[in-house]
């Protein structure tokens, strides 16, 4: 309970029945754009994959996944996906997507050691795309302008939902902010890696932060990343490193700042060798995507993560994510948020 923001005098623009269809209306707008923005087509993604084969996204890598054994291949063990960061990247490769077009699907993750807070949920939604690019496209200026690209997708979602429902009233800027987490460091070296997001988040209304997972002038990483799918250790053009991403829109509801989507330029050979050493995971290379990645097997990408429950919350100006999805949550939770007019699926 101590998470959870109650916004004063918060009430819902839409009621339920409103709420539900603006979810879908949401949903199949925002793909219908990315899609068509990004050139990638729809795949249907898997809920679980086996243990042993390293397709499992380690997120921060402290995580837990849920895995079960099965029995009619000898107890193996399989897990419920944290997401699909590297289950694309291969499927890319099994495809043979040509560079310039990619895919996307709808992920459905548990992440069991998520706290409950008014953004956090056990059950994670989100359209997850990769897209192949050539091994000179593994650059910054790839990574600014797919952002822009998904920016836009953004705006033309939120117009659209004005057009529909009149009492929404769009709010994102004309154009995305970007910096990289060094120079946030140097502008605030005394806040912590969220207050820095807060401060650039609020001033902007929204922001692409660059370079999330390597160690900085601190010593220490804005935030995690596991090492064999982002790559952020690749020295950029000005000096920094990094070439991957947050994108982060202002939350006037909750006065914080909002994490839509995680993404990036994917690890190239050089990258995967160094990032494993870095983090002591040099072990990860006899798994077999690691294995086939080492060999040159693997496509070069760009790709991430957009949230599904995240974006309609942001957008409907919702106050918690379980007001847009259907989730476990703590019965004192659930009564605080009613009596605030919070009313949880």
């Amino acid at each position: 309970m101590k998470n959870l923001i109650i916004p004063k005098d918060y009430k819902s623009l839409l009621c339920l029945d409103q709420t539900e269809k603006a979810i879908k209306l949401i949903k199949d707008q925002f793909q219908l754009h990315l899609s068509a923005d990004l050139r990638l087509k729809r795949v249907t993604a898997p809920l679980i994959v086996m243990k042993h084969t390293g397709l499992n996204d380690d997120l921060n890598g402290v995580e837990r996944p849920v895995a079960f054994p099965i029995k009619a291949l000898g107890d193996d063990k399989a897990e419920v996906v944290h997401s699909l960061a590297k289950w694309k990247r291969y499927m890319l490769g099994e495809l043979k997507v040509p560079a310039g077009k990619g895919l996307y699907t709808d992920m459905n993750a548990l992440r069991p050691d998520e706290d409950f807070t008014n953004i956090h949920s056990l059950y994670v939604d989100q359209w997850d795309w990769e897209k192949t690019i050539t091994k000179e496209e593994r650059s910054l200026d790839t990574l600014k302008k797919t952002v822009k690209q998904i920016y836009a997708a953004l705006k033309r979602t939120e117009y659209m939902l004005e057009e529909n429902y009149p009492s929404i009233k769009s709010m994102l800027p004309e154009d995305i902010y970007f910096i990289h987490a060094e120079e946030l460091l140097l502008q605030y070296p005394d806040l912590t890696p969220k207050e820095r997001e807060t401060k650039v988040a609020k001033e902007f209304g929204a922001v692409f932060i660059i370079g999330i997972g390597g160690e900085m002038a601190n010593g220490e990483p804005h935030d995690g990343r596991a090492p064999d799918y982002d790559d952020w250790s690749t020295p950029t053009l000005n000096g920094y490193k990094g070439l991957n991403g947050d994108i982060i829109l202002w939350n006037s509801v909750l006065e914080i700042a909002f994490e839509i989507s995680s993404m990036g330029v994917r690890v190239d050979e050089e990258a995967l060798e160094r990032q494993l050493k870095i983090r002591g995971e040099e072990q990860r290379k006899t798994l077999m995507f690691h294995k086939k990645l080492l060999a040159g097997e693997l496509p070069y990408t760009i790709g991430g993560g957009i949230g599904q429950s995240r974006l309609c919350m942001f957008l409907l100006k919702k106050a918690h994510i379980g007001e847009v999805q259907s989730s476990i949550w703590p019965d004192e939770l659930k009564e605080k948020c009613k009596e605030s007019s919070i009313f949880i699926l």
